[in-house]
């Protein structure tokens, strides 16, 4: 009898702690949490850019940093959907733009 008791419980601690992970090993789940930190990182530093950044009226191109932020939620989104997924198969995520650079209009001429 003390036998079934220890398997029962065994089993129910196994299920217990495997029922949240069952998208990703624990190796796995620790890179992406890694990954996601990193987004962070790179969101604070690309904020701190785009407040310190300076258009230049002759400058031909600027860095578009609205889509980068863009960029970066889709694949932080991304991640979190796969660590946590609401359904069984995985959804058909959109592409990232990736082209960063931005043409500047020419200034208009003053009289």
């Amino acid at each position: 009898m003390p036998t079934i008791f220890c398997r029962i419980c065994s089993l129910f601690v196994l299920i217990t702690f495997n029922s949240g992970s069952y998208a990703a090993s624990a190796h796995e789940q620790d890179q992406f949490s890694l990954i996601l930190q990193q987004l962070d990182t790179i969101e604070r530093l690309a904020t701190r850019a785009e407040t310190v950044s300076t258009a230049e009226p002759n400058e031909r191109y600027r860095f578009d940093y609205p889509q980068l932020n863009q960029d970066i939620q889709r694949i932080r989104q991304g991640v979190q959907d796969y660590l946590s997924p609401s359904r069984a198969q995985p959804r058909d995520p959109g592409e990232l733009v990736g082209d960063y650079r931005l043409d500047t209009p020419p200034a208009e001429l003053l009289p």
